[in-house]
């Protein structure tokens, strides 16, 4: 009578592309997996029950090649936002990361500040610290500089990291491959801001295509169309995601945005009022911030969209 033997281990999803998943064990070995039936029927409301970054159970047996998933494990964290035109109302980027790596450009593509914004209010919901990096620096003439040493400032006073980067001239990614080391990194960015170059400038001997920059639309060409999760030499994990044109925010109530704003969340306890939105209500400790020039317009402008559920502006511009 013939034996199956039947293994199971836990590893983690390092690619997924909605049906199929590659799971990574720990001794470096892949497999691929797909998801045992019942977890579809649970009602979940994101758009896939498995992300990268999740920690998985997978069973195994010698005969057949493919894994299953019986068991996901709690989430540590996770960077979510709406799911444009789909059926579920979010999307779940990757579970289980140290940190978030914010690729922006102000041109080819811009990126807007209330983009910035939403993206950082998510990452502080879940604690997730988030460094900003500022690229194509190559490409910028000196009001651009001015422009780009203004946000630069605010936003490392708000305590975010802030890296200049240029794969051109080769600027910032010694300190960018720094910061990777030994982490489990999120990679986000509109598409065509250089995410895949970045990467590949980091470590050349993953297969990352690089896209270009329409030049009617001055967007960027989508190149990676899921996440994937990619070992990096010299220690650590990059979740590399595909290009979001949009962030849409969620599970926000009015009074708790400005939670998430680190400038504003330390004047809080001065408000008059203690579920203050900080909007048209007198006493309000943020608005006198604003007019005194502590808390910038632009970004005060930003928490305004968020909590009235307005669309955030095209460009990146104050």
């Amino acid at each position: 009578m013939n034996h199956i033997c039947i293994m199971e281990q836990d590893g983690s999803v390092i690619r997924s592309t909605g049906s199929h998943y590659t799971v990574m064990f720990a001794d470096g070995r892949t497999m691929e997996c797909r998801l045992k039936g019942k977890f579809r029927t649970k009602g979940l409301k994101n758009t896939n029950p498995v992300v990268v970054g999740d920690k998985v159970r997978v069973v195994t047996d010698e005969k057949h090649q493919i894994g299953i998933i019986t068991e996901i494990y709690p989430r540590t964290n996770y960077i979510i936002r709406k799911a444009p035109r789909s059926s579920s109302p979010i999307s779940i980027l990757a579970a289980n990361i140290d940190q978030a790596l914010l690729v922006v450009t102000l041109h080819r593509p811009p990126t807007s500040t209330g983009f910035i914004d939403r993206f950082l209010l998510t990452a502080e919901a879940y604690e997730i610290p988030v460094y900003l990096v500022f690229n194509k620096m190559d490409l910028y003439n000196d009001d651009d500089l001015e422009l780009l040493d203004t946000f630069a400032k605010y936003y490392a006073s708000c305590g975010y990291g802030i890296i200049f980067t240029s794969v051109v001239m080769h600027q910032g990614l010694d300190e960018l491959k720094e910061v990777l080391h030994n982490r489990t990194t999120l990679l986000a960015g509109h598409s065509g801001v250089g995410k895949s170059a970045l990467i590949h400038a980091i470590e050349p001997s993953l297969n990352i295509k690089i896209g270009e920059i329409s030049a009617y639309h001055k967007k960027g060409k989508h190149t990676t169309t899921f996440a994937q999760m990619h070992p990096l030499s010299h220690g650590g994990f990059i979740v590399d995601t595909p290009g979001i044109k949009e962030f849409g925010i969620i599970d926000f109530k009015k009074e708790e945005v400005a939670l998430y704003f680190p400038e504003m969340r330390k004047l809080l306890p001065q408000c008059q009022f203690y579920n203050c939105t900080h909007d048209h209500e007198p006493g309000c400790a943020v608005k006198q911030a604003v007019k005194d020039g502590e808390i910038a317009s632009w970004r005060y402008h930003n928490y305004l969209s968020v909590i009235h559920g307005e669309e955030i502006e095209n460009a990146f511009s104050s």
